[in-house]
């Protein structure tokens, strides 16, 4: 079956019956993953025109999709300028990518290779890993083998936030724990074992475009060699201290843990999450500039645009909070999200909506303050 997406048509397989994820018996081919697609391209014209720090902005240059199977996000990175290269293990995904770049009128190299081989012997300007589940496997070779940008997908959301555990801290080499803030805490598990993964080949590795959507998460690291810059990326990794009975939380910068074991405000056994990436997990202005390139003819424009609009707002405190969280633990009905910001920057704390959920954000102010904040 044929599909089409921005301002390409490709050839997919036809989906099963009943199939959730449009997936046929041959090549993958994950249709919910639109936005995800879309939101790269819009990120790839960004890099080509703007860039970030010293990376960047001197127009289209080389990108790997190096698990390419129906080709779509190479095709697209084509569609939008970029010197190709889409790689899979699979010989049919090969075969099928290198049709779809043919049928759209476009130039790209397909090759039949592991992606973990592929990259230790070659560079690209920017690296695409949309893996089946974890990207853990591929960081160190996707890192030695990116001089600019490298995307990463991680599908493996219940490990990421640590309702499995074990695999969490089997694939992650951290300790995530399952909290009311799951979404970020993936989010900030994926970019600690990117941040560590860089920095074993003196590469800083710098989160400007990251967001957790539906059941996956998509972060865009700008890749700087330097053992120094390596160094601070690793100084931004810390630990989380979180009560489990009245959401207080802490947290602290360094690999060592230092957990405060007892909560302060209600008594409770606290749990700590660590080494995750206590920095920013986006650049503002970078994500705004994403915005301003997502264009109509993509499928989900307006989810784009909303996503991008609230990412260049959103505070870069390590945690968020969930206001239907909070008061379902005070046992009181919730007021409106406006009122509720409204009251707490009255109060003098700072706080921003997240993209995280609609009652989700973000403020440096404690249980303890919020909920005095509404009284």
């Amino acid at each position: 079956m044929d599909i089409s997406e921005g301002d390409v048509t490709i050839a997919v397989p036809e989906a099963r019956h009943g199939a959730s994820e449009g997936a046929g018996d041959g090549v993958f081919f994950n249709p919910a993953q639109e936005l995800n697609r879309d939101l790269t391209v819009a990120v790839l014209r960004t890099w080509a025109e703007v860039g970030y720090g010293s990376a960047g902005g001197a127009g289209t240059g080389t990108y790997l999709d190096a698990m390419c199977a129906s080709g779509i996000r190479g095709v697209r990175a084509a569609a939008a300028g970029w010197d190709v290269t889409c790689t899979d293990v699979d010989d049919d995904a090969v075969a099928l990518a290198e049709r779809n770049l043919a049928e759209n009128g476009l130039a790209g190299e397909c090759e039949r290779a592991n992606a973990n081989a592929h990259l230790h012997a070659n560079h690209y300007d920017v690296v695409d890993l949309d893996p089946f589940g974890t990207p853990a496997p591929f960081l160190d070779a996707a890192f030695n083998g990116t001089t600019e940008l490298l995307c990463v997908t991680a599908t493996d959301t219940a490990p990421l936030c640590g309702a499995h555990f074990e695999s969490g801290v089997r694939k992650y080499g951290t300790v995530p724990r399952n909290t009311e803030f799951h979404p970020e805490m993936g989010v900030r598990v994926l970019l600690s074992a990117c941040v560590r993964s860089a920095a074993r080949y003196d590469v800083a590795a710098t989160p400007v475009f990251t967001h957790a959507t539906s059941h996956y998460v998509r972060t865009y690291l700008a890749v700087e060699s330097g053992a120094q810059r390596a160094n601070e990326r690793i100084d931004a990794l810390g630990h989380v201290d979180w009560c489990r009975d009245c959401y207080w939380r802490d947290h602290e910068r360094g690999l060592i843990a230092s957990p405060t074991e007892t909560c302060p405000n209600c008594g409770t056994a606290t749990v700590t999450a660590g080494p995750i990436w206590l920095g920013p997990t986006h650049d503002r202005a970078f994500a705004e500039a994403v915005g301003e390139r997502v264009t109509d003819e993509m499928g989900e424009a307006t989810k784009a645009r909303r996503l991008c609009d609230r990412l260049a707002v959103e505070r870069h405190d390590p945690t968020h909070y969930d206001q239907h969280e909070l008061y379902g633990n005070w046992g009181e009905p919730a007021v409106g999200m406006d009122e509720f910001l409204d009251a707490l920057r009255e109060a003098g704390h700072p706080a921003s909506r997240t993209h995280y959920g609609g009652t989700t954000f973000k403020t440096p102010a404690s249980v303890t303050e919020i909920r005095d904040a509404l009284r």
